[in-house]
């Protein structure tokens, strides 16, 4: 069923995603980051996975290094982050593939960061060429909101659509059935993502017990 969304005010960051939408992930893949290989959602059945549009030259550059401590404490209860660099929200992935590892370890965050979790090729997740994942995650939950995370100009795609994605780490949480099930704004502080899937995959595992 499908709940509206509840602010964050309110004590609830996330939106709840419609899980009578038809459909999994599962039907869909990416490429690796160099290109050399694809992957298939199906390879995550019974995992919970985040899908997150990732980019390399960001003012908050902890972002990166916060995804990797989340992957970190919740990958042995099953969570998966899944990175997908964008270049769509202000150019802050400007670089060729061969580039954003090392930017990301040199640069930003820097001081030999490697991410943890998996990156996928540079794509779009809005507009005319946006990946297919990305638009099944949309359709399947309510936009985070009606405005961008930037003034016009600095959005580089078309046709825009209330549904699309706002700005650069907005997150989609995939329960193990691979359905979407919360969606986040870019806004939301990784602490509290954290909490909202700490509290998911402890009622998964309550379920489980009573089943």
């Amino acid at each position: 069923f499908f709940f509206p969304f509840i602010s964050q005010q309110q004590g609830c960051p996330y939106l709840r995603c419609d899980s009578s939408v038809d459909g999994t992930i599962y039907k869909y893949h990416a490429r690796t980051l160099n290109g050399s290989s694809t992957v298939n959602f199906s390879d995550y059945t019974g995992k919970s996975v985040l899908f997150v549009n990732v980019a390399t030259h960001l003012t908050v550059w902890s972002l990166s290094s916060e995804l990797n401590a989340l992957h970190e404490e919740m990958k042995p209860f099953g969570l998966t982050v899944l990175g997908f660099p964008c270049n769509q929200f202000g150019k802050q992935e400007p670089g060729q593939k061969h580039e954003i590892l090392p930017g990301l370890m040199h640069v930003r965050p820097g001081n030999g960061f490697v991410p943890n979790f998996l990156l996928f090729e540079k794509g779009d997740v809005n507009g005319k060429d946006e990946q297919e994942v990305f638009t099944f995650l949309k359709n399947s939950c309510p936009p985070v909101g009606d405005s961008f995370g930037s003034p016009t100009g600095r959005l580089f795609w078309e046709p825009m659509k209330t549904s699309d994605i706002k700005w650069n780490f907005e997150k989609f949480l995939v329960g193990p059935d691979g359905k979407p099930v919360m969606r986040w704004h870019p806004s939301v502080n990784i602490s509290e993502i954290r909490a909202d899937i700490h509290k998911y995959l402890l009622q998964l595992y309550t379920q489980e017990a009573f089943n």
